[in-house]
């Protein structure tokens, strides 16, 4: 049993509890989460269930040799209690999930010919910052900014109606969402264009779309501009690490008579009549309930989990036609020393070999040489957490992910874990040491404390987590994406709702506010209360 598995023994298990159950939820990701324990905060009795052997999804964390990784949180915005955001996490966590600072910067970018700039906490500094690097284009950055509050304040109507009963969608379109879904129809480039004809400040603006997976040439302007906005006060990172995600949250889900069932694979959403009534395990066990959330994202739920016949309907061609986000690879590292001496901090790192922010993947190949990959984001998890303890030894972690292409490694889909060939262990060897090489060009006094590395790839992600072709976000947040219809909470089959990053936008707490939507379908009036409440 993992440590983390110990330490929340009652809250969730294998072997799960008897029902009824008033709402199924499959997928244990923050979507998940907070859809559970929100429809568990309104008195009801919910069943999750988890493929994996740990709940979290996303949030799940890791252990190895002493060594302790996140899989996903790496900076979290909006989580005090000055936003809805925070009050809400607060609420569902009883106010037991707690968040640490990641200091007066939270971000740092490292671009060709030296240039450099952080990114703080507060948006005074931010613009000052932005306006030292670029002293001759104050009039855009302003206009950037102000473009950037224009949308974050008009996001509460345009994800509210995405919420809406049926029958009402096109009044809450008209009426709630029409002042942000511009937005979510222009292209990132598109606007940034606009604002400034200097392809630096361009892609300045445009750096952190690794935040949400896609390119400024294909990314909706509301996703960069969501993003912007969502650090704008800095990041955060949960006390105790990104695992105390999934036990606050799912404590609430037990405490109402709920539970958490692990190692639960889910095959088929049972529909009679019409109508969601349950799910189907691996297994053949069946379980029953008037309600199905599925959280495992929308492309995934349409692809594997519905039957045959509904798979052909046209609102389920139209979500295929879709593009995931892309998948990553992240080198997992353990050092032993006092990496803050060697440059490490909280802040998280871009090092960019290049200005071109469509370099959208690390073009690696199984048989091919593996070259530089054009951007790095580096994390220290260790340096992050209040609660780490580094021991007499000083053991910190660190991580290094970039974006890779899943043809590179579909070859070796449905193969055994930890048993997948020479070939795969090879790739994934040369991988590994570029990109070492390429981190200890940016950080050289920390190549004498590595201890240990461990590399994470979309085959990784495609077992323990199974997104579409190994997705980091979802479904790709393109104006085509936020155009579907059908990307909402309510699915067009009775009793079967969607939570999750698809339903908002992405991120943990975009993920979080798609769990928030899907429970505020479920169940209006109550959900509409507390809503108003947190506001």
């Amino acid at each position: 049993m993992s440590e983390e598995q110990g330490s929340a023994s009652k809250v969730w298990s294998k072997a799960g509890k008897p029902g009824p159950w008033d709402t199924i939820v499959i997928g244990s990701g923050m979507g998940g989460m907070t859809s559970a324990a929100m429809l568990a905060s309104f008195g009801e009795r919910v069943l999750v269930l988890e493929q994996h052997y740990v709940p979290g999804g996303y949030t799940h964390m890791f252990k190895r040799r002493g060594y302790s990784w996140d899989v996903g949180v790496h900076a979290v915005g909006e989580v005090t209690t000055h936003t809805m955001t925070g009050r809400l996490l607060d609420f569902l966590s009883d106010g037991e999930l707690k968040w640490a600072s990641l200091g007066k910067v939270y971000e740092e970018f490292q671009f060709p010919d030296d240039f450099t700039i952080e990114f703080p906490d507060n948006p005074h500094q931010f613009r000052e910052n932005l306006v030292a690097a670029f002293p001759d284009e104050a009039e855009a950055i302003d206009a950037y900014i102000d473009l950037v509050r224009e949308v974050a304040g008009a996001r509460r109507g345009y994800y509210l109606a995405r919420a809406a009963p049926k029958g009402t969608g096109w009044l809450a379109n008209m009426t709630m969402a029409k002042r942000a879904e511009r937005f979510f129809h222009m292209r990132t480039d598109e606007v940034v264009a606009s604002l400034t004809d200097n392809p630096r400040l361009r892609a300045l603006f445009t750096a952190q779309w690794g935040y949400y997976g896609s390119t400024p040439s294909r990314s909706s302007f509301a996703m960069q501009a969501l993003v912007v906005k969502h650090f704008m006060h800095g990041g955060y990172y949960p006390v105790g690490g990104a695992k105390e995600i999934a036990k606050k949250l799912l404590t609430k889900v037990a405490a109402a008579g709920g539970w958490t069932r692990v190692n639960s694979d889910v095959e088929e959403i049972i529909i009679e009549g019409g109508r969601a009534c349950g799910v189907r395990l691996r297994d053949g066990e069946e379980i029953r309930a008037p309600r199905v959330v599925s959280a495992v994202g929308i492309l995934a739920t349409v692809k594997r989990l519905l039957p045959e016949a509904i798979a052909e309907q046209e609102w389920v061609k139209s979500i295929e036609a879709l593009d995931p986000s892309p998948p990553h690879v992240c080198l997992n590292l353990g050092f032993k020393g006092d990496i803050r001496a060697a440059g490490c901090s909280g802040a998280n790192k871009w090092f960019y070999d290049t200005w071109n922010m469509e370099q959208d993947r690390w073009r690696v190949d199984a048989d091919k040489a593996v070259g530089p990959a054009e951007v790095l984001y580096c994390s220290f998890p260790s340096l992050k957490d209040p609660e780490h303890d580094p021991g007499p030894e000083q053991k910190h972690t660190g991580e290094i992910v970039t974006f890779v292409p899943w043809e590179a490694f579909e070859r070796w889909k449905g193969t055994r874990w930890k048993r997948r060939g020479e070939a795969y262990e090879a790739f994934k060897a040369s991988i590994r040491e570029r990109l070492l090489e390429q981190f200890f060009t940016h950080l050289p006094e920390l190549k004498p404390m590595l201890d240990y590395a461990e590399l994470s790839t979309p085959i990784t992600t495609d077992h323990f987590v199974r997104p579409v072709q190994g997705a980091i976000y979802g479904i790709e947040p393109t104006p085509e994406r936020f155009a579907c219809p059908h990307l909402k909470p309510r699915s067009p089959i009775d009793g079967l709702y969607f939570s999750g990053s698809d339903v908002a936008s992405v991120g943990v707490i975009g993920a979080m506010m798609g769990g928030v939507l899907c429970a505020t379908a479920a169940r209006p009036r109550a959900a509409m209360k507390l809503i108003r409440k947190m506001s």
